[in-house]
């Protein structure tokens, strides 16, 4: 793969990962906020429930590109440290496998979520938000998660086949 697309997926995923230390900052201000006022100044903030609840929605996805992309998913190794090298890779592929299957699968759902909501006009129930705007936030979330798992795939699937010299040096017996 190019060096300018990893570039542009890297960039991508730390941008998202930026978004949601910005997002939860928010969240603590205004939860503070809402603290402040509900408790000292008797006013309580009848938005900042709803507000900081739909931002765990797309704070819920932000990170997931990068976490692909550092491979910081959680794994159980028990098993696999008993494996030979050539399990190991072989379950490597599956697992990226799995995991981009699955990005794909919740990618296009996000986007049907997004659609729906974007020709509904819904929103949210006491601020009156539009729905789309957390499901845009989701859907560019899942593709920096797909387009991210599709490098992983890709390197374990080309790391994993034998080199040109490997093939060489089999073809002439050595």
């Amino acid at each position: 793969m190019t060096r300018k697309f990893r570039k542009l997926v890297d960039g991508m995923s730390n941008t998202l990962l930026y978004l949601g230390g910005t997002i939860i900052f928010i969240q603590a201000f205004w939860i503070s906020y809402g603290v402040f006022m509900r408790y000292v100044m008797g006013n309580p903030d009848g938005m900042v429930t709803e507000a900081t609840a739909l931002m765990l929605v797309p704070l819920a996805f932000v990170g997931l590109s990068y976490a692909c992309k550092t491979d910081a998913f959680p794994k159980v190794t028990i098993f696999t440290d008993m494996m030979t090298p050539t399990m190991k890779n072989i379950l490597k592929v599956t697992n990226n496998l799995i995991i981009w299957t699955i990005s794909v699968f919740f990618m296009l759902a996000a986007m049907k979520g997004f659609s729906k909501s974007y020709v509904s006009g819904a929103a949210s129930e006491i601020l009156l938000w539009p729905r789309f705007y957390f499901w845009f936030v989701v859907v560019i979330s899942l593709i920096s998660l797909v387009l991210s798992a599709s490098i992983k795939l890709y390197d374990s699937i080309v790391k994993q086949a034998p080199s040109r010299d490997m093939k060489l040096q089999m073809e002439l017996g050595e």
